[in-house]
């Protein structure tokens, strides 16, 4: 089980340090509405502190891509922002006060984020002009 466990730890970190920064982007956001999935599981069951533990986690993945985040380089960075830290804060308030709504609400806001990730990594790369980009 731990020689498993070992190649399976080795493989992910293989794959997350040779993944474009889109497709890192595309595991965050993977990894973010697993979080907030399983941490709403938990908290209809009533286990408080295993739903805690994925909205920490949650609110960890946020503070990157929110860290991450080159708000001036295009229009939308500022909104993406404020999206990114009203969701950490309801992260935080569903621990706090044990409120399903404010995880549902927070999977409802980012889902969609996560597919336009998802798409724009799946999306071919722009060619380049000129002979370098083998075109000409």
């Amino acid at each position: 089980m731990a020689t498993n466990n070992r190649a399976l730890n080795a493989f992910q970190r293989e794959a997350i340090l040779s993944a474009s920064p889109a497709r890192l982007l595309v595991m965050l956001y993977d990894r973010l509405m697993l979080d907030l999935a399983r941490a709403e599981s938990a908290q209809v069951a009533g286990e408080w502190e295993a739903a805690g533990k994925q909205l920490l986690h949650a609110q960890d993945i946020i503070a990157e891509l929110a860290g991450s985040l080159e708000v001036g380089a295009w229009d939308g960075g500022e909104n993406l922002l404020g999206i990114y830290n009203y969701a950490g804060t309801a992260m935080m308030n569903a621990n706090i006060y044990r409120n399903v709504e404010l995880t549902r609400e927070c999977s409802a806001l980012l889902e969609p984020l996560r597919q336009s990730w998802h798409a724009a990594a799946a999306a071919p790369a722009p060619l380049a002009a000129g002979p370098a980009g083998g075109i000409g």
